[in-house]
């Protein structure tokens, strides 16, 4: 499954499944086997970032 393109969309998928199934944005990204950077750059764009003490993006 490709993630959304939505920057909105992708924000709201990211942080279900950081919070039902990663601890971290790392283990997701691994699992998912995307990138990182392309996720926060994506995301920082529409005025997210991400808190790894909550683990979102807020």
């Amino acid at each position: 499954m490709s993630l959304p393109q939505d920057p909105f969309m992708l924000m709201s998928y990211v942080n279900m499944k950081l919070r039902d199934i990663y601890a971290s944005l790392d283990e997701f990204c691994a699992s998912e086997g995307v990138e990182r950077a392309e996720i926060e750059v994506k995301l920082w764009g529409a005025g997210f970032e991400y808190n790894s003490e909550l683990n979102k993006f807020w």
